[in-house]
């Protein structure tokens, strides 16, 4: 069960590499996975290797401007694969983006409109677990800079599915 679930976390980390590297590959985007864990009532990073559904892995992106003039615009993406769910209020920064179809993005929380039984319609919250991207925008990075984004992702299912590519 634990091999399926850790297959969760490298498919997160394939998936960033199918996302559109920004300003012509000016910018790079490096992700790590860590398990996060308490040793002496503290929460510290482990390996992710050995993962199982209600662990909770930190996802971490640095993006670094290797060229010495400024990238605008920098948009930061993680995906959020299907079987694990983005746990509120973990991301940072804090002001992030989400989106359910890798197109439609809006902040945090997603909201909807749902029509009732009655024909009225009501705003409800989307579910954190419908969640598959969540976006950052970055604005500009000065050369040779680097910013980082991060998020905690809880395993719910050991079934894994690929995450589709984002669109830029």
């Amino acid at each position: 069960m634990a091999k399926k679930s850790s297959h969760l976390v490298q498919m997160a980390l394939a998936a960033l590499l199918m996302l559109p590297v920004t300003v012509l590959g000016q910018v790079t985007a490096d992700m790590t996975a860590s398990k996060v864990v308490l040793e002496d009532h503290k929460e510290v990073l482990a390996s992710a290797k050995q993962a199982k559904p209600g662990d909770v892995i930190e996802y971490r992106v640095v993006y670094r401007n290797r060229d010495k003039a400024a990238a605008r615009n920098v948009m930061a993406t993680l995906p959020v694969p299907q079987g694990m769910e983005y746990l509120p209020r973990t991301a940072s920064p804090m002001q992030v983006m989400a989106s359910t179809n890798s197109s439609d993005f809006a902040s945090v929380p997603l909201k909807r409109q749902v029509k009732k039984a009655d024909g009225s319609v009501q705003e409800e919250e989307v579910p954190y677990s419908e969640y598959r991207f969540l976006r950052w925008n970055l604005g500009e990075l000065p050369g040779g800079s680097s910013r980082s984004v991060s998020a905690r992702m809880r395993i719910v299912t050991t079934a894994v599915a690929a995450p589709a590519a984002a669109k830029q």
